[in-house]
């Protein structure tokens, strides 16, 4: 009787092998345009993001937001990189070198494509309800990994509103900021930075951090979000304070 684990041999076989390896070879390959003669060069890498937007996902569970960051909502396609429960549960639904729809129209600084220059994190929250500590100890640990692993300056993490203020409000003015300043992310005054001198441009001061000026009070409204977690609709010397202090270069360890 034949052993059962003794089969034919299929000659097919071998070429069945070499072409699913070339297959996977191809679909790591860089795509070489045919109108020039391919001379690689090697100093090179992987386009890599330099900013990290925070979102919240204002829906009523992390599965509608897995559903919506894969299907759409009312306005279109939209994805995130990353997905983060209240219970700190991380989701991935892009890979970090690719570009997610989770951004739009915006401005921060120089970048005006923010999508291809950016991390796209939504966190499961309504905006109105307190961000769960589990969730920011999960999003801690996420930062740490992408500025390591990416290169992205520390300084370089933005809420969605930061830049789009006349379209966006998240993640709000319930937001830790200042919990992420603590761990180094972000930018944050320093709470013995002194007064602002006399003659300070808040404007400027605001545009040099990235803020985008088409309307100041939308922008007001991002920043008193961020920095002071109100709605106040008047700058004041605790801004001016602030906004000077984000402005001045680090000091010299």
């Amino acid at each position: 009787m034949k052993n059962p684990l003794f089969r034919r041999f299929d000659p097919r076989l071998p070429m069945l092998l070499l072409s699913a390896v070339l297959l996977a070879a191809c679909a790591h390959a860089p795509q070489r345009n045919p109108l020039a003669e391919w001379v690689p060069s090697p100093n090179q890498d992987l386009r890599r993001p330099v900013l990290i937007v925070i979102h919240f996902t204002d829906q009523e569970s992390v599965q509608q937001s897995l559903d919506t960051l894969r299907s759409h909502n009312s306005k279109g396609k939209v994805s995130a990189h990353y997905l983060i429960g209240r219970d700190g549960k991380r989701y991935q639904l892009v890979s970090d070198e690719r570009r997610a729809w989770h951004g739009g129209a915006g401005r921060w600084g120089s970048i005006t494509d923010i999508n291809s220059a950016s991390i796209g994190i939504e966190l499961d929250n309504d905006g109105e309800q307190p961000f769960d500590p589990a969730q920011i100890d999960s999003l801690l640990v996420l930062l740490d990994d992408l500025c390591t692993r990416l290169r992205i300056p520390r300084t370089q993490v933005v809420g969605h509103e930061d830049f789009a203020p006349t379209r966006k409000v998240d993640p709000g003015p319930l937001f830790p900021w200042k919990r992420l300043a603590d761990a180094g992310f972000g930018r944050w005054p320093s709470a013995d930075a002194a007064p602002a001198p006399p003659g300070f441009d808040a404007w400027l001061a605001l545009a040099a951090i990235g803020y985008p000026l088409d309307d100041r009070t939308a922008t007001l409204r991002a920043f008193h979000h961020h920095y002071r977690g109100s709605d106040a609709t008047e700058l004041d010397a605790e801004d001016l304070r602030i906004l000077h202090a984000l402005t001045q270069p680090p000091a010299r360890p």
